[in-house]
Parts: structure tokens; C-alpha cells; sequence
């Protein structure tokens, strides 16, 4: 018998020893359950477990353009982006098979305004002063936000350009219309060298503008354009956007874009499929 539960038996027989059995024979468990000498530890109750360490929560996989958080995943990572895996009228599409018809030309109110630039470790966001709209079908939309995109999301009959400026604009009844502007190499753009002026130094930072921005400075010559619905290109992926692409691009400096290229390599969601939308192009 080993030492310590004779111990036990013997202390059990004295007078007055019954009320310490119970105290007694947790410590013995305990005791008994250190390790010994060798690392290893004795079984008090071999159907017993100890519980094993608490595991920490694996962190949260953020959305993003590369690995665990890329385009092909952002339906699984959070159940609010289901419309990314399944939706049918899904941003952005190739620029093909268009019917070209008299499209009413865009109206363009876009004047000079306050702004503040923003890194929000996605892209770079430029938040606009209210009083910028256009107005396309009868319906006027006000200018919110605008946002880069390299190389373009959109392409033009298979063709992608450098970059894309995606503005975002918001009707009294909340519908969405996102105006595209292609950018590719040439000369210097004003707009954009006023945002790379305002860059902040840390991501999650902002810095607003010094002086008015005039955005109607960033549109082309030519107002033709193509218009479809489809939906966001970022999480959630919502449909009922309705999208406006200006058909010709214009001119970034090679410098322009190396500065963009140097904070974001790739931002730009994957082609998605038609699903047979009609695909209006200006005549």
C-alpha cells in the first residue's frame, strides 16, 4: 500500500479523525495529481480529464484583394457578403457586346469644394463637400465620395487600363450611380496629383484639403459612355447600382501612378459574369 493512503487509513481510525477524512483526502488528490520526479503525472480518477488549455479566438479574416481575404472568398468570410458568391447582377463586367443607342447625355454640376483624403488600407477615399451632382435619365444624383482602383475593375471589349476613379453619387431615394473615369498613362492629371498632395503619412489617417477641389477638371472631352446595372464591387457586393463608365480615358502620369502602385499593387475586383444584362453604349 502506498505510504500516503496508509497514512490516510491510519489517521481515519484515531478519535475525532472522521470529521478531516473529507479535507484530507482532497489534499491526498492533489498531491497525488503533481507532477513527480520524472514530469509525468499520477491518475487520482482514471475516467477523469483535466481541462486543457483555453484557445484563443482566431482573429477575424479581414476582406481584402490577396490570400484568406481575397475576391473568391468574401462570401464566406462573413455571412453579411452572401451577394458577392451568388448574386447575378454582380460589378464589374467586361464592356462587350453593347447595344449603342441615342443615350441622353450626362449632366454634369460638379463645382469647386471642400474635401479630405483618407487611407483606409484598401485604397485611397476622398470624401467630397456636398454640392457636387449630375443628373443621367431624368434622375439627379449627389456626388458623396470617390475612390481609386488599380488596374481598372472595368474593361472595354477585354481591354483593362492602368486605373479607374470610381465616384459615388446618391439619389433623394438612396439609389446608387457610380461614375467611372479610365485612367491611363499620358500626362499629368490635375485632380489626382491634388489627392496625392493630401496623401496622409499612416493608414486610418485622414487630411483634409488646403484649397477647393474642382472635379469637373477630372472628367474627359467626350461624354459618351456605357451604362448598366450591376452592384458594388467591395462587401457586401449589393445590386441595384446603377454603373456609368465614360468611354474614353484619361491621361495619368507615369509618376501618378507609381505613387498609387507603391500603396496598392492590386485593388481591383475580378471580371464577373454578364448573366445577360443589356449593356447601353452612346452612339
Amino acid at each position: 500500500m502506498p505510504p500516503l493512503a496508509a497514512l490516510c487509513l491510519a489517521l481515519a481510525a484515531l478519535p475525532g479523525a472522521q470529521a478531516q477524512e473529507s479535507d484530507l483526502r482532497q489534499r491526498l488528490a492533489e498531491r497525488l495529481a503533481q507532477p513527480d520526479a520524472t514530469g509525468a503525472v499520477k491518475a487520482v480518477n482514471r475516467g477523469a480529464t483535466r481541462p486543457g488549455p483555453a484557445k484563443a479566438a482566431a482573429p477575424k479574416v479581414r476582406w481584402g484583394y490577396t490570400g484568406e481575404g481575397a475576391p473568391e472568398r468574401w462570401a464566406e468570410i462573413d455571412p453579411a457578403n452572401r451577394l458577392c458568391g451568388v448574386g447575378t447582377r454582380q460589378s464589374p463586367i467586361d464592356l462587350r457586346d453593347t447595344f449603342k443607342v441615342d443615350l441622353d447625355k450626362i449632366q454634369f454640376d460638379y463645382r469647386p469644394s471642400g474635401f479630405s483624403v483618407l487611407d483606409n488600407g484598401r485604397t485611397v477615399h476622398v470624401a467630397v463637400e456636398p454640392g457636387n451632382h449630375l443628373t443621367v435619365q431624368g434622375v439627379r444624383y449627389a456626388l458623396t465620395h470617390f475612390h481609386f482602383r488599380r488596374p481598372s475593375e472595368e474593361r472595354i471589349q477585354g481591354k483593362q487600363f492602368d486605373m479607374s476613379v470610381q465616384l459615388f453619387h446618391q439619389n433623394e431615394a438612396g439609389r446608387l450611380a457610380v461614375l467611372t473615369v479610365l485612367l491611363e498613362r499620358g500626362d499629368d492629371q490635375p485632380v489626382v496629383q491634388q489627392v496625392w498632395n493630401h496623401l496622409p503619412l499612416e493608414k486610418g489617417d485622414t487630411q483634409k484639403g488646403l484649397v477647393p477641389m474642382d472635379l469637373s477638371a477630372l472628367l474627359p472631352s467626350d461624354p459618351a459612355y456605357f451604362t448598366y446595372m450591376g452592384s458594388l464591387t467591395t462587401p457586401p457586393c449589393t445590386e441595384g447600382v446603377l454603373w456609368l463608365v465614360m468611354r474614353q480615358p484619361v491621361g495619368i502620369s507615369a509618376q501618378q501612378l507609381a505613387i498609387f502602385e507603391k500603396l496598392y499593387p492590386m485593388n481591383a475586383r475580378p471580371i464577373q459574369a454578364g448573366s445577360g444584362r443589356i449593356v447601353k453604349e452612346s452612339l
